[in-house]
């Protein structure tokens, strides 16, 4: 008679990317903060508000999450900063291991469409989420709905979700799992993103941009970090944002500068909070025709990640 093994069945670890795509403006960076539990993806209502790749990774026991946020693919590609947004979630998608392909509850646009196009042929698990389904009078018009989706494409699994009130987060979890291969983890347990802080610097005073302007300031305004020095308790950070016209810069810093400190005070709690020291955060406002239309400013400004 063979004795039993003692031996202990080893747990084997899982760890992938996960690209998170969809139109622009349907959730994605709302979805990836609350999936890590901390932000580092920057939201607002305005379209387009993400315009990089953006990292987060999520390490829970023997699986770790690599999320990959993206610009939302829309069907504008003339302009160089739209065709370059457009080539990162071309890119983003061929590269990962699983596609999360977000939609919003009753709603499917041309831009969903274009989208799910851009998923045909992906030899990969596609799973489609439905976000905001917590604003749904009726829920039971999302049943026939799922069914018309079902039909758009070969999706792994179909999950209901709200991003912002966090509805069935913990079932993404569980759901991705098990489409992740089998390997170690590529990254430190407590390490949330790829990004540097510099850039998570210039992101959040471009949220409070846009925040605050909303419609008064076209799309062509972005922010260089000229300096970011740890002086032990206090981090110096100097921003530079970057608008196309005169009449633009005038919005930014609005009546006796009033406009400016308010968006520099937002954006100062807000880093404050992300790396747990005081901040002393100046803001300069500069007139650069063309940045938008100049791919080799484009690039110089970090808008390529390849």
């Amino acid at each position: 008679m063979n004795s039993p093994s003692n031996k202990v069945k080893k747990t084997t670890s899982r760890c992938g990317f996960i690209a998170l795509v969809g139109r622009p403006n349907v959730g994605k960076s709302t979805l990836l903060n609350h999936l890590l539990r901390q932000k580092i993806s920057i939201t607002s209502r305005k379209p387009q508000t993400t315009r990089h790749r953006i990292t987060g990774v999520r390490t829970i026991t023997d699986t770790q999450f690599i999320y990959v946020d993206t610009p939302g693919l829309h069907h504008e590609r003339k302009k160089p900063l739209n065709r370059m947004m457009n080539e990162t979630v071309e890119r983003v998608i061929r590269d990962v291991d699983v596609v999360i392909f977000m939609v919003e509850r009753l709603v499917w646009t041309d831009e969903d469409e274009l989208v799910c196009k851009a998923l045909k042929g992906v030899n990969k698990p596609v799973l489609l989420l439905i976000n905001k389904c917590d604003l749904l009078a009726d829920k039971e018009k999302i049943l026939p709905h799922i069914d018309m989706l079902s039909r758009k494409g070969s999706f792994a699994e179909i999950v209901p979700v709200s991003a912002l009130k966090g509805y069935n987060l913990d079932v993404i979890d569980e759901v991705v799992r098990k489409y992740l291969p089998e390997g170690e983890f590529l990254f430190p347990a407590d390490q949330v993103t790829d990004r540097s802080s510099r850039f998570i610097a210039a992101e959040m005073i471009r949220e409070k941009i846009t925040r605050q302007l909303g419609d008064e300031l076209p799309y062509e305004t972005t922010v260089q970090i000229e300096k970011f020095s740890d002086e032990g308790k206090v981090l110096h950070i100097h921003g530079l944002i970057l608008v196309e016209k005169k009449g633009q810069k005038q919005i930014l810093i609005g009546k006796g500068g009033g406009r400016l400190k308010t968006i520099g005070t937002a954006a100062r709690e807000d880093m404050e909070k992300a790396f747990d020291k005081k901040v002393m955060l100046k803001l300069w406002v500069k007139v650069k025709s063309g940045w938008g239309d100049n791919e080799r400013a484009l690039k110089s400004l970090g808008y390529t990640d390849y």
